[in-house]
């Protein structure tokens, strides 16, 4: 708020204006809950807060994610603007903000994070106490909550056969696109209003080219064939534009049912995270089976260091590390590798792999990480069985035989610079056989 004065606000955001809330759905095109707004509303002007709530906790005022954001915004203020409309950013606590405007009425899209829940709960409450209109929608996920559940509607915490169900469902049309681009004539006419800089809400600029905004079809065709392998190209590189909504989750799903079943299954996992999330909210702190959070961790900080900095002497755990380190952004396989590695190897906690994974990836998503990183701990729900500790030298063999992503990263490699490995595979296996026994009897 602090680029606004209250009467250029009161200017802006009068009692004929709607408000649409953009959170996790960066886009224009194919949106939920904008579609209803301009659907039902003739003058919406669209909404975007920096929360500072959120952007507090962030160390690194570099962050990739902000300026990826910033330059999503700029993307749309560029369309706005072109339709004689525009976009309103604004900085600050989403709840105190809110506080001081009052619109006809506030669209949105859900967001299922414990965080967002108690926000919007607070934001719904202080508007509709003024009369405002608080209405929200489905947009980032194709089934959620309740819509995917066993026969007697208690969640799924297996994969597979919610995602039989998943599929079975696709017949009530969750894929359908919402043409917003009909209402765009009910954009609010205003003149452009600046977007605030990247050091205006206390952030840096920093050069990087992000992933494109485009699904490669040669590339979902071989996904099945391909994923596994870090030094092809063989991933969409998608998961920053869906986390950020910048892209329809429901055009990708379009795409996978055409091209690729192995694709799609990925989109699910993404849907089950999020269910598990909303109706086990302990997750995000404890793990998924209580009986994991009697494991007795080593939590050695040193060899958490040397994880971190990709110099543990394990080359496809180090190259991974750094590729994640340099770029924010991590192969799925290898994210496997490294997060088995810090768990069963090194037996540190994984609350500590999966809150450094939070500061670096671009792509980051609570539920996602989170579910990620409890099945590589075994304490998450359809989890790797406890005494299943990947073998790094053998992952390297099948899924970097010729050892080119190891190489890139590593630079090093065979070299008398590069480190001893800081543990021995064999007995860093036998001893988190033995402990994981011990905490679960």
């Amino acid at each position: 708020m602090k680029t606004f004065e209250k009467s250029q606000l009161d200017e802006l955001v009068t009692k004929s204006t709607t408000l649409f809330w953009l959170r996790r759905d960066l886009r224009l095109q194919d949106n939920v809950g904008l579609f209803h707004a301009l659907k039902e509303n003739e003058s919406v002007l669209p909404i975007f807060i920096f929360d500072s709530e959120i952007l507090g906790k962030l160390e690194d005022k570099a962050d990739l994610r902000v300026a990826f954001i910033h330059q999503s915004l700029a993307l749309m203020q560029q369309q706005l603007v072109e339709m004689g409309s525009s976009l309103l950013v604004l900085h600050g606590n989403p709840t105190e903000i809110f506080k001081e405007l009052t619109p006809k009425a506030v669209y949105t899209n859900h967001d299922y994070e414990p965080y967002a829940r108690s926000r919007d709960a607070q934001v719904r409450e202080i508007l509709e106490s003024k009369g405002v209109v608080f209405k929200t929608f489905k947009d980032q996920v194709v089934f959620e909550k309740d819509e995917v559940t066993k026969d007697d509607g208690k969640p799924y915490t297996v994969f597979t056969p919610y995602s039989r169900k998943w599929k079975s469902k696709l017949d009530e049309g969750p894929l359908k696109s919402y043409p917003t681009e009909k209402y765009f004539d009910h954009f609010k006419k205003v003149k452009s209003i600046a977007l605030p800089t990247l050091s205006a809400i206390g952030f840096e600029e920093k050069a990087f080219i992000f992933p494109e905004r485009l699904v490669k079809q040669s590339v979902v065709e071989q996904y099945d064939k391909q994923r596994n392998f870090p030094a092809i190209a063989g991933t969409t590189k998608l998961s920053v534009h869906l986390r950020f909504g910048t892209v329809s989750i429901r055009k990708l799903a379009q795409v996978a049912l055409k091209k690729n079943e192995t694709w799609l299954n990925e989109l699910i996992w993404r849907d089950f995270y999020h269910m598990i999330l909303w109706h086990f909210p302990h997750v995000q702190t404890k793990a998924f089976k209580p009986a994991y959070d009697k494991i007795d961790w080593r939590n050695n900080e040193k060899e958490f260091a040397a994880w971190c900095e990709g110099k543990t002497g394990y080359p496809i755990v180090d190259a991974g590390m750094r590729e994640l380190n340099a770029t924010g952004f991590m192969h799925n396989r290898v994210r496997m590798i490294t997060a088995s590695f810090l768990t069963k190897h090194l037996l540190i906690d994984w609350r500590w792999g999966e809150a450094y994974f939070a500061k670096k990836l671009l792509d980051f998503d609570l539920a996602a990480n989170n579910g990620g990183w409890q099945w590589a701990a075994s304490s998450g729900c359809d989890a790797a069985p406890y005494f299943r500790v990947f073998n790094p030298a053998l992952q390297t063999e099948k899924f970097d035989p010729k050892l080119e992503y190891i190489k890139k990263w590593v630079p090093e490699f065979e070299t008398a610079s590069y480190p001893k490995p800081i543990v021995d595979h064999k007995v860093a296996r036998e001893r988190v056989l033995k402990v994981y026994k011990e905490a679960l009897g």
